[in-house]
This record gives C-alpha cells, structure tokens and sequence, in this order.
C-alpha cells in the first residue's frame, strides 16, 4: 500500500460492482471491496448449503475483475459447467473458493490466496466469514427468507436483515472503512446486494464516525421485486431508514436522456430509468454530482466504468488533501 495514493473503499455486491472495479484497478489508488456473501441462488447457493461456506459468488466476480487483463487464470476462475450432471450450472471459482474455505476453515484465507494467484489490483473482504441468510419484511407483513427469493414474491420491501443478530464484520472491514479517503456505496440490487453490507451494526457505527466522504453511485434502472417506481432519493431514503440519516455525503446520478428502444427492453423486463429528483436529493442534504455516465453504444444500461472510475478517483484525491490538511 502506497501512503501517497488514496484509499477508496468499495462496498456492495451482484453484477454493479465489478463494473466500478474495472475501471479503479487501473488508477494509483490503494482499493479495498468490501462484498456481501448472502447469495443463495445458483451455484453459490447450492454449495453454501452443502458446504455451510460463505457464498463466494460475489467474491468471485469481483476476483475476476480485479485480476490482470487477458488473466487466462481468471477465465479459467470464471468458467461454468453446463453438463446435463450434478457439476451444471457451478463455475471453477466458486467450486475453488468453498473447497479452500473447507481446508482451512477460513473463507478469508482462501480469498487472500486466490487473490495471490490471481494478481488481483487490491483487497477483497468478504462483510462476514460466515455463512448468513438475508431475510425481508414486506410492508404486508409478510417475512420472505433468502436473497434470491425476495425479489420473486414481487411485493414491496419494508426492510431486510441477516438471521443471526451478533455478526461480526469480517476482519479489516472496520480497519478500511476507519482509513479510507472515499467510501463507495456501489449499484447493484439495492434490497439483496448493497445492504446486506450496511446493516450490520459495527459497520453502521464504524460508517458515522469515518472521516472519509461517503457516495452512492445510483442505479440507472429500477428493478422488478425490488425497486420498481423507486426515485433515486427513494434508493437513499431506502439506505438512511435501514443504517440512519446523514450517512451518505452525495450521490452520484446520470443526465443524459436515455435511448427509447433501450427504455423498452428494459419495460418488457418490468423495469425503467431511475428519476432523478433533484429536490428530494438535495433534502436529503446530499451533494449531486450529475454526468453523462452511461457506456455508449450498448444494447443494455451499464454505468461506463472508465468515466465512474476517473469521478470517484478525482474525489478521493480531493478529500485526502483536505483530510491532510486538518
């Protein structure tokens, strides 16, 4: 770690997230991700049941796309099998990851050895070194268990929280949450994937008293069983009702228009563009950064990494001056 460079903590989860990485790894920063291990659907679900490991699919992910360019390892690392036999469906990483978890008895360890092999830019934290499910009440009343199946019973969210109440963070998430220049709070599904990491308390407490800015990069799409209707300031209101008030600085939010045939893909997919409400975010007394941040020329909405990468790494440049300074 180079005290020169600043740390930027990334926290979150599901297929936003290694977007942001791709294009950090490529700055003179020190980076911390910091990854939600709740999944149960797939073949991480499958093998935490049968294994009663972490889930590693979102630790595999990000692995893969905090690895060198060309990695021929983390293709490997990324590889599913689709045999008609009981290996369909689970990919090498996760398989590699549960298997090391079992060795050693430390699902951190195994990361920290894949993380060696595969010559990854960074550190990669899982939020707990167990395994947990994520349960959601809905505003029903109704109590749904598991990642995967909150968003199928399409009813509206309350809140969600992890089935055993004394979690502890994983060791050097509050380390990194303590030194960091910028904290980001990923895209992703924002019930399953983002929160899961903010909810536990020592992290909430740990996210109060950092004096590192804190930015939301905001979905650009609501999402069907989680988000449908949602504005951008009800994804923050979402967060602040689950982890308290003030705990976000700004919020980053695109402000271009957005193709129409690509606004139809996704309404067949029950889905739509963010809004952006202004007001409510600025009520919300958050600071807006709105830039053109979409990837051009795609047939579906992704933040454009290279243009996420170089707003955040301008700001965590910034904030370690004025921290410095103080």
């Amino acid at each position: 770690m180079s005290i020169n460079e600043p740390n930027i903590v990334v926290i979150g989860g599901g297929t936003g997230m290694p977007v942001l990485l791709k294009g950090l790894k490529d700055l003179p920063i020190n980076l911390t991700c910091i990854v939600t291990v709740a999944d149960d659907g797939g073949s991480s679900g499958k093998l935490r049941i049968m294994k009663d490991s972490p889930s590693p699919g979102d630790i595999r992910n990000v692995l893969a796309a905090l690895a060198k360019e060309d990695s021929k390892l983390a293709e490997i690392f990324q590889y599913r099998f689709n045999d008609d036999n009981d290996l369909a469906g689970h990919t090498i990483g996760n398989m590699v990851l549960v298997a090391i978890n079992e060795i050693t008895g430390d699902f951190h360890v195994g990361i920290e050895e894949l993380s060696r092999l595969l010559e990854i830019k960074g550190t990669v934290l899982p939020i707990v070194n167990e395994s947990v499910s994520l349960y959601a009440e809905m505003t029903d009343g109704t109590i749904v268990n598991g990642e995967s199946k909150i968003p199928l019973v399409n009813k509206k969210i309350k809140h969600v929280f992890l089935n055993e109440v004394n979690l502890k963070p994983a060791k050097h998430v509050l380390k990194a949450i303590e030194d960091a220049d910028l904290i980001v709070i990923s895209p992703g599904s924002l019930y399953t994937s983002i929160l899961p990491n903010l909810i536990l308390p020592e992290v909430q407490s740990a996210l109060k008293s950092t004096k590192a800015e804190k930015v939301y990069v905001c979905n650009l799409m609501t999402q069907k069983g989680e988000t449908r209707g949602y504005t951008a300031g009800d994804h923050v209101q979402a967060i602040y009702d689950h982890i308290g008030k003030r705990n976000l600085d700004s919020i980053i939010v695109h402000n271009q228009p957005i193709n129409q045939s690509i606004k139809q893909r996704y309404a067949d997919e029950d889905a739509e563009p963010v809004i952006y409400d202004l007001e409510k975010l600025k009520e919300l007394d958050l600071k807006i950064i709105e830039r053109d941040i979409i990837e051009p020329n795609q047939d579906m909405l992704r933040h454009d990494t290279k243009k996420i990468a170089n707003i955040l790494y301008e700001m965590a440049f910034d904030t370690k001056a004025t921290l410095e300074k103080e």
